[in-house]
């Protein structure tokens, strides 16, 4: 009966593969003592948790994405990031939001999460809405690694020291 649920390329747990790791806040504010606490901030929800926007005050303006991995097999990890954008287009992007125009929203923005055994915090991507109930996707980046990670099918022995 186990076997029905392990991966044959693999031997790990089928549903080890196809999941989400969120992460709660970005890494410079997890860094801070006061965190999303601080005076001046502001989030769109009740918690860092729930919440698909903040600004925090000098640290800057994020948005929350999903940061598709391609694992072999058919298999898909996905990441749900923060990624810090110009605290000028911040309005915008909150008015577009939860609008019929959220469909057309693009964003550039930095990686503000480290994310998986690649790191890539403060890489630079660009985020496109491909699922209208969805935050953003990280769709593209003009750093290479992170390219990479969105473009490239991966081994699932990337699945190793994640959190479940």
């Amino acid at each position: 009966m186990a076997a029905e649920h392990s991966c044959s390329a693999c031997g790990r747990e089928v549903s080890d593969h196809d999941r989400h790791i969120r992460f709660a806040l970005p890494d410079p504010v997890l860094h801070t003592a006061e965190q999303h606490h601080a005076p001046g901030s502001w989030l769109s929800h009740d918690t860092p948790n729930t919440s698909v926007m903040m600004q925090i005050q000098g640290i800057g303006a994020f948005v929350r994405a999903l940061l598709p991995v391609s694992l072999s097999g058919g298999h898909r990890l996905t990441f749900g990031v923060w990624v810090a954008i110009n605290p000028a287009e911040f309005l915008e992007t909150f008015s577009t939001w939860w609008t019929p125009e959220y469909a057309d929203l693009h964003l550039q923005g930095y990686l503000a999460n480290a994310v998986g055994p690649w790191g890539l915090l403060g890489a630079p991507v660009v985020l496109e809405v491909k699922d209208i109930d969805h935050t953003p996707y990280c769709v593209d980046s003009e750093q290479l690694d992170l390219a990479e990670v969105l473009h490239k099918e991966w081994p699932h022995e990337i699945l190793d020291g994640l959190p479940a």
